[in-house]
């Protein structure tokens, strides 16, 4: 029989995302994050590329990036209702992780794995920091989406893409339950 660890199972079937906007201070300061960066990191990585990498927002950086949406927005022709939302992921903030996905050249291992790869980190990231008694959210958007917004905003190169933004802070109020997908509908057993 294999050997079981049935809290980290009940964990995996109760867990949930926080919502962004019911997160506060305080956040884990640098050697709690270090452990959730460093659980995310253990994420599946067919061929060891590690095709993506961590930026850790906080402080005053969030005004900087809340005006940059702005300014990308309105470039965009953005309603002012989608900057809003936009700008608001960042002027609610106290702490987030940018999962950045970075393609790395290989004959084996193709882009879309490397995809994968770096989505299992946002979600590794997401549970590593919900495991370690924090509110967390995976956030992305049009913003995050935007070459410009991305080079000028977050200092990415080519070859790189925002994965997503994981929010981490303190729940203020707990969400409610919300219907869970019908895995027996989702699901196709084969056979010979």
């Amino acid at each position: 029989m294999p050997a079981k660890n049935p809290a980290a199972l009940e964990f995996l079937l109760t867990r949930r995302s926080r919502p962004a906007k019911t997160l506060v201070a305080p956040v884990p300061d640098t050697a709690e994050l270090d452990t959730i960066l460093t659980a995310a990191a253990r994420t599946p990585d067919h061929g060891k590329l590690e095709p993506w990498r961590f930026i850790v927002l906080h402080g005053d950086v969030f005004k900087r990036l809340s005006a940059l949406t702005a300014q990308r927005g309105d470039a965009l022709g953005k309603s002012a209702e989608d900057i809003a939302k936009a700008q608001n992921q960042f002027d609610m903030a106290n702490l987030a992780v940018v999962v950045v996905e970075v393609q790395k050249p290989s004959e084996k291992i193709p882009p879309l794995e490397q995809t994968y790869s770096a989505g299992a980190v946002c979600l590794a990231l997401l549970n590593a920091a919900l495991a370690s008694g924090w509110g967390a959210n995976w956030l992305s958007g049009w913003a995050s989406h935007d070459a410009e917004f991305c080079s000028v905003g977050l200092g990415l190169t080519q070859g790189e893409r925002v994965a997503g933004i994981i929010h981490i802070g303190t729940e203020k109020s707990a969400p409610p339950e919300r219907p869970r997908p019908d895995v027996a509908a989702l699901t196709t057993w084969l056979q010979a």
